[in-house]
């Protein structure tokens, strides 16, 4: 069903696998959402880009920005972080089992999600920033957050 947003893909992809019906390969590693989330001391900031455009930064401090209408800097942003994910995502498989609890102190998760369910990766930070996946996805993912910051602030 075309036209639906990059949630209700996800939503529908994960209770068709929890019924035993898998993506055709052809569909199973479409990338339709990358989350990097950062553990800091007041808890997780979080940075989602979807393939439907929309974007979300939610702030340890229980801020959040959503944002879901058309801009060409954000879709620049989304754009680079979705393909530094596709990169990750075509190296590695999904995740078997429960998703892990959330990142502690001092680490950051990168989560790529997909028709076959989670793909992930996860480590100190500094050791994702300089990681050769990892930190392309995370640099993009702080210039998307910057620029949600900047775009909500002016």
């Amino acid at each position: 069903m075309p036209g639906l947003e990059s949630r209700h893909y996800l939503q529908a992809w994960h209770f068709l696998r929890n019924a035993g019906i898998e993506p055709p390969e052809e569909q199973a590693k479409d990338l339709l959402a990358v989350i990097v989330e950062v553990a800091l001391d007041g808890g997780l900031d979080t940075v989602v880009a979807y393939r439907d455009g929309s974007a979300r930064y939610l702030n340890q401090s229980g801020a959040v920005i959503i944002f879901d209408i058309q801009d060409a800097e954000i879709e620049k942003k989304l754009e680079a972080l979705l393909a530094a994910g596709e990169t990750v995502v075509a190296q590695i498989g999904p995740w078997q089992g429960p998703r892990p609890p959330a990142p502690v102190k001092g680490q950051a998760r990168i989560n790529l999600l997909t028709p076959s369910g989670l793909h992930f990766g996860q480590a100190e930070f500094g050791t994702l920033l300089q990681d050769s996946l990892g930190g392309p996805v995370i640099a993009s993912a702080l210039e998307l957050m910057k620029t949600l910051i900047e775009k909500t602030e002016s």
